[in-house]
């Protein structure tokens, strides 16, 4: 039996432009958009709020922070998925990448030992049904570890793997190129003594120069075999771009500089930067800022990266900063760009056949208040 509702009275915002209109939604998909509110006594009146695209998130590390709520806290991962899926959907995404981190640095951390609980929460809240955003991996290759391609080759063959990323935090280049930033990031994070970050920061140098190029070059090709999109991580030059659009790469996500930001851009790789540093002002680990980027009209992709809330809210604030992006523009960086870069087509923009992932959202000066969200036009929020 087909299923029908009806959405008007809203300020839709399509790829193009924003309108005051109506929508028709059946099974799952956008049926009909229409400009003009509806008189049907049927209709859902959103009162002239705001109704978007479900957004599209590649890049966040949230469900971490509740698998280790504290310090030497292993939560039940069942109840930590739930719990991020909740946070997600909260701020109006409805498909999200969880970033799953192969090869831990961090002499201290967990990470490793959690992995293999988080894939298999995640897999089986999808399976049955409780998740309300539709989860995807996103496998974050640290190819500085030395395990970083074995890990690699025992996941990627999940179902829900749908990303990949290569990335290198050794100390003296791209995001880390001042050493002395480097110290002060980690120290900080993983509690080092003096002694101990000099010991650590020698041997990801090491570890750098022995295995990032052959484990990059390896967990390169054998995506593009599967035809799994590949993002880069951190180019900071010229010539790290080259590399990666000579790689095949889909996505240059946080790049450090303009002059790479711009290159990949030109190169055909989608730019992605943190809805944080938009949100912020900048850069925490003082590099580029998203904005400075949007200004010269190289910013592609928003991702919220460790704040769900910040992707919706950084779109917002990205329409209203002196730039070329209007609001149609702006939600597309977190809507149909990111849906696009990793080969979805039916979803990410309002259009009629795609899928009826949407939110309410209305708002208040320069916060956007979300007030409901639908997967497949299914209400989750």
């Amino acid at each position: 039996m087909s299923s029908e509702q009806i959405l008007s009275n809203a300020r839709v915002v399509t790829a193009e432009r924003e309108f005051l209109g109506t929508l028709l939604l059946r099974d799952g998909l956008i049926a009909a958009v229409d400009e003009g509110a509806s008189r049907l006594p049927q209709v859902q009146d959103l009162g002239g709020d705001y109704l978007l695209p479900g957004l599209v998130e590649l890049h966040t590390d949230n469900l971490e922070k509740h698998m280790s709520p504290r310090p030497g806290v292993d939560w039940p991962s069942a109840s930590a998925v739930l719990t991020h899926d909740a946070q997600i959907v909260a701020a109006g995404i409805t498909t999200v990448f969880d970033a799953l981190s192969i090869g831990d640095i961090n002499p201290r951390g967990r990470r490793m030992q959690q992995l293999p609980a988080m894939i298999e929460a995640i897999a089986a809240s999808e399976a049955a049904g409780q998740t309300r955003a539709e989860h995807r991996l996103h496998l974050r290759c640290e190819l500085c570890h030395p395990d970083a391609l074995t890990i690699y080759r025992d996941l990627v063959e999940h179902p829900l793997v749908a990303l990949v990323s290569v990335m290198d935090h050794s100390p003296g280049q791209r995001q880390f190129a001042k050493v002395e930033k480097y110290r002060e990031y980690y120290m900080g994070k993983y509690h080092l003594s003096p002694a101990e970050m000099e010991d650590f920061l020698q041997e990801q140098i090491a570890n750098s120069r022995q295995y990032s190029d052959r484990q990059r070059r390896a967990i390169v090709e054998d995506c593009h075999s599967r035809g799994i999109s590949v993002a880069s991580h951190d180019d900071a030059t010229l010539a790290h771009v080259q590399e990666s659009a000579g790689f095949g790469m889909a996505i240059a996500e946080f790049p450090t500089t303009l002059e790479a930001a711009r290159a990949s851009h030109e190169l055909g790789l989608k730019v992605l930067m943190g809805a944080p540093n938009v949100v912020r002002g900048g850069s925490h680990s003082g590099n580029i800022a998203a904005a400075e980027l949007a200004r010269h009209g190289v910013l592609d992709i928003l991702s919220s990266d460790y704040y769900p809330a910040s992707l919706l809210h950084a779109a917002w604030l990205l329409a209203g900063q002196d730039n070329d992006y209007d609001l149609p523009a702006a939600i597309a960086t977190v809507s149909r760009a990111p849906a696009r870069a990793a080969g979805m087509d039916d979803r990410g923009e309002i259009r009629v056949g795609l899928r009826a992932d949407l939110v309410q959202a209305r708002a208040h000066g320069e916060q956007p208040v979300i007030q409901q969200v639908w997967r497949q036009a299914r209400r989750v929020f």
